[in-house]
C-alpha cells in the first residue's frame, strides 16, 4: 500500500500538470488569436487606459472584481435616484385629484349659474340682432338715397339754362346715366314699382340734360371757327356726349352740315372773284378769275382751292370728332343699343366712313359751282391738247381727292362727269383736228420727207403722252387706256400717208413711208404705253425695208449685168449634162460674156454710191446704209453662184479636152453614137469673166 500511494500521487500531479499545462495553453491561445484592430478590444484597452491604472500583477488579478463592484455602485445609486422620482409623482398625483374636485365643483356652480341667466341672455341676443338689422337698414337708406336719388343742384344743373355746360354738368349727366343704368337692377327684385318710378323720373331728368347739351351744341356751330385750332374742348365733349342720343347727334350734324356748307361755297366764290359776304375775307388774295383766259390754270387753280378746302375740312372734323380715339364711335353704339329702332340694318357705326360723309356734305356746294365753272371753261376751248391736259389734271385730282372722301362721295361723282365731258370735247376736236389733216394730206413732198401735218400731229401727240405719263393712272391699264387716243390720232393719219404713197413709183412709196414711220415711231418710243403701236409700226418698218432691199438687190443685178448670167444659171442645175451646157448659152458666147465683165468692171468702182444715191432721200441715213448693205451681200451671194457655176462649167470643158480619145470610146461603147468632137478654139468661162467673190466683197464693203 505504501507502495501503490506514491504511484497515485504521482499520477495525480501529472494529470494536473498536464491539465494546467493544456490550460495555459488555450489561453496563451486565445489570447494570441485575437485581433487588436477590433473596435471593441481597442475601445476597452482605452478605457483602462483612462483609468491610469499601474500594470502590476495585484492589480491584474483584481480588475475584474474592481469592474464588478462599480457596475453594482452604480446600479444602486440609480436605483435611489428612482426611488426619489417615484416619491415626487406620489405627490403630483395627490394634487391632480385635488385639481379635479375643484374643476368638478365649479362646473356644478357654472351650470346652476347658466340656467338661471339663460331668459337674459337670449333677450339680449335678440335685441342685438334687431338692433343690427336696423343699421344695416339705414345704411342700405342712406347709400340708396345717395346712389339714386339727385339733389336740388344737380337738378338745377341739369336743367336750367343759366347754368353754363362744364366740367360739373357733364359729372352729374354721368351721375344719372349710372343711377339710369342701375335702375335695371331694381326691376329685378321683387318690388318692381320702386324701380319703374325710378327709371322714368330720371329717364326725365337726363332728357332734359340731353336737350340742355343739343341747344347748347346748336348755338355754338353757329359761331364755330374750324379754322381756329384751339377749338373749344367741351364742344368736342359734348359731341362725343350727344352721340349716346343718335336723333338729336344726327340733328346737329345736320345743321353743322348746312352751315359748313354755305360757309365753303362762300369761300369759293370769293376765291374766284375776290369778294364775299364774310368780313373776314383776305383782300389781298388775288382772284382766280383773273387767268379765266388761260383754262389749264384756271381750272388747275380751282381745283387746287377745293383740294386745300377739303384737306383743311377733314383735318378740322377729326380734330372735332375722332381725335379722341374711338370715344365718339362708342357713343353712338351705346345710343343705338338704347335706341334700337333708331339702328339702320343692325350695322356698326364706322367713325371714319361717317367723316368722310360729312365732309362730302359739306363740299356739296362747291362741287356744284365747281362742276358749272369748269364744264364752262371746257366747251370754250378749241384747242385738243390743252383739253387733253385738263383731263389729265382733273384726274389726278380726283384719284387724289377720292384718298380723302372715298369713291362715292358726291365730289368724286362731279370730278368723273367734267372728266368724261372733257374727254368727250377732246374727242370732238381730235376727230375735226383728223378730219382736217387728211384733206390737207394728199401729196408727198418732193424731198419725201415727213408731211408738215403728220410733224404737226407727232407733236401734238406728243404733248399729250407726256401729260399722260405724268397722270396718277395706273401702270396695269396705262396701255388699254391711252391705246383709243393713238387709235383716234395717229391711225388714220398713218392710212393717209399710205394712200399718198399708192401714187408714188418705187422706191420713192416706200421711202416715204419709212420716213413717216420712223418719224412716228420715234415720237412713240420714250414712252411705255405705246408698246402695241410700236410693233405694229416695227411690221411695216420692215415691211418696206424689204421691198427697199429688194429693190437695191435687182439694181445691183441689173446695173453689174449679172442678171442674164444669173437669170440663164438659175434654170440650170449642177449635172454635168447642164453644166456642159452652159458655153453654149447666149449670155455665155465669148463676145456677150466680155461685155457682162466689162460692164461689172464699169459698175463696181461707184456701185455703193449709186446703191446709196437711190436712199438719199430717207431720213435715216444709218438705215439706208444698212439696207444697200443688205442688198449688196445679196448680190455678193449671187455672184458667187454664178462664178461656181462658170467654174463647174470649165471643169467639165477642161476634163472633155484632156481625155476626148477615151471619152470618145466610151460613147461609142455606151450608144454607139461617136466620139464627140469639140471645138479647138474653145476659151475657158472664167478667162472671159475673171472677177471673184472675193473682189466684189472687197469693192462691195
Amino acid at each position: 500500500m505504501s507502495q501503490d500511494f506514491p504511484e497515485s500521487y504521482n499520477e495525480r500531479i501529472g494529470g494536473s500538470a498536464s491539465h494546467r499545462s493544456n490550460a495555459l495553453s488555450n489561453k496563451l491561445t486565445s489570447v494570441l488569436s485575437v485581433s487588436y484592430s477590433d473596435s471593441g478590444i481597442r475601445d476597452a484597452l482605452r478605457l483602462l487606459d483612462s483609468r491610469n491604472t499601474l500594470n502590476t500583477p495585484e492589480l491584474r488579478r483584481r480588475l475584474r472584481w474592481d469592474l464588478q463592484k462599480e457596475v453594482i455602485d452604480c446600479n444602486g445609486s440609480i436605483v435611489k435616484e428612482f426611488g426619489q422620482v417615484a416619491e415626487q409623482l406620489k405627490r403630483i398625483g395627490s394634487t391632480i385629484s385635488t385639481l379635479n374636485r375643484c374643476c368638478e365643483d365649479m362646473r356644478r356652480q357654472v351650470a346652476a349659474a347658466r340656467q338661471e341667466n339663460a331668459p337674459v341672455l337670449e333677450e339680449a341676443s335678440t335685441l342685438l340682432a334687431q338692433r343690427q338689422d336696423l343699421e344695416k337698414k339705414k345704411k342700405l337708406l342712406d347709400a340708396f338715397n345717395k346712389h339714386f336719388i339727385l339733389s336740388d343742384e344737380e337738378l338745377m344743373v341739369l336743367g336750367s339754362t343759366n347754368e353754363p355746360i362744364d366740367e360739373h354738368f357733364f359729372s352729374v349727366l354721368a351721375r344719372i346715366k349710372r343711377v339710369y343704368s342701375d335702375c335695371t337692377a331694381l326691376l329685378g327684385s321683387e318690388n318692381q314699382r320702386l324701380g319703374l318710378e325710378l327709371m322714368e323720373q330720371t329717364s326725365r331728368h337726363l332728357n332734359n340734360g340731353y336737350q340742355k347739351l343739343y341747344r347748347w351744341i346748336q348755338k355754338e356751330f353757329k359761331t364755330l371757327d374750324l379754322e381756329n385750332p384751339q377749338i373749344n374742348a367741351f364742344i368736342r365733349r359734348s359731341l362725343r356726349t350727344l352721340a349716346e342720343r343718335p336723333a338729336l347727334f344726327e340733328s346737329c350734324l345736320d345743321s353743322f352740315s348746312e352751315a359748313r356748307e354755305h360757309i365753303l361755297t362762300d369761300g369759293f366764290y370769293s376765291a374766284l372773284t375776290g369778294s364775299s359776304m364774310s368780313r373776314d375775307h383776305d383782300s389781298m388774295m388775288k382772284p382766280i378769275e383773273l387767268h379765266a383766259h388761260d383754262a389749264l390754270r384756271y381750272i388747275g387753280d380751282m381745283l387746287a382751292w377745293t383740294h386745300s378746302a377739303t384737306v383743311s375740312e377733314r383735318e378740322a372734323l377729326e380734330s372735332l370728332f375722332i381725335a379722341e380715339g374711338d370715344e365718339m364711335a362708342k357713343g353712338v353704339q351705346a345710343g343705338r343699343r338704347s335706341e334700337p329702332w333708331s339702328a339702320e340694318d343692325g350695322e356698326s357705326f364706322d367713325a371714319r366712313k361717317a367723316l368722310d360723309d360729312l365732309v362730302n356734305r359739306n363740299m356739296t356746294g362747291v362741287a356744284r359751282a365747281l362742276k358749272q365753272r369748269v364744264e364752262q371753261a371746257v366747251q370754250g376751248q378749241n384747242d385738243a391738247v390743252t383739253v387733253y391736259r385738263i383731263v389729265n389734271l382733273i384726274n389726278f385730282y380726283r384719284v387724289t381727292l377720292a384718298k380723302l372722301l372715298g369713291p362715292e362721295s358726291s365730289m368724286m361723282t362731279t370730278l368723273s362727269g367734267l372728266e368724261e365731258s372733257a374727254m368727250h370735247q377732246f374727242g370732238v376736236l381730235q376727230s375735226d383736228h383728223t378730219a382736217t389733216v387728211q384733206a390737207e394730206l394728199t401729196h408727198a413732198q418732193p424731198d419725201l420727207s415727213v408731211p408738215d401735218v403728220l410733224d404737226e400731229t407727232l407733236t401734238e401727240l406728243k404733248a399729250l403722252m407726256k401729260s399722260y405719263e405724268s397722270s396718277l393712272a395706273p401702270a396695269t391699264s396705262r396701255k388699254a387706256e391711252f391705246q383709243p387716243i393713238l387709235s383716234q390720232t395717229l391711225r388714220p393719219l398713218i392710212d393717209a400717208c399710205e394712200t399718198v404713197a399708192k401714187d408714188l413709183d418705187m422706191p420713192a412709196n416706200n421711202i416715204f413711208l419709212l420716213n413717216c414711220y420712223l418719224a412716228t415711231k420715234k415720237t412713240l418710243q420714250p414712252f411705255d404705253f405705246t408698246h402695241a403701236v410700236i410693233e405694229q409700226l416695227n411690221e411695216s418698218i420692215v415691211s418696206s425695208t424689204d421691198k427697199l432691199i429688194d429693190y437695191e438687190h435687182a439694181f445691183f443685178l441689173h446695173v453689174s449685168g449679172l442678171h442674164p448670167l444669173l437669170t440663164a444659171l438659175i434654170a440650170l442645175t449642177d449635172s454635168t449634162e447642164d453644166l456642159s451646157k452652159i458655153n453654149t448659152l447666149p449670155p455665155f458666147q465669148p463676145t456677150a460674156l466680155s461685155e457682162a465683165s466689162q460692164t461689172l468692171d464699169d459698175f463696181l468702182p461707184s456701185a455703193l454710191m449709186d446703191a446709196l444715191d437711190n436712199l438719199k432721200r430717207m431720213n435715216d441715213s444709218k438705215l439706208a446704209g444698212e439696207i444697200t448693205s443688205e442688198a449688196a451681200d445679196r448680190f455678193c451671194e449671187d455672184f458667187e453662184f454664178v462664178e461656181g457655176r462658170l467654174a463647174a462649167a470649165d471643169e467639165v470643158l477642161l476634163g472633155d479636152d484632156g481625155g476626148a480619145e477615151g471619152s470618145g470610146e466610151e460613147a461609142e461603147r455606151e450608144d454607139g453614137k461617136g466620139v464627140h468632137q469639140r471645138k479647138e478654139n474653145a476659151v475657158p468661162l472664167r478667162d472671159l469673166y475673171p472677177r471673184t467673190s472675193a473682189e466684189i466683197r472687197v469693192l462691195l464693203s
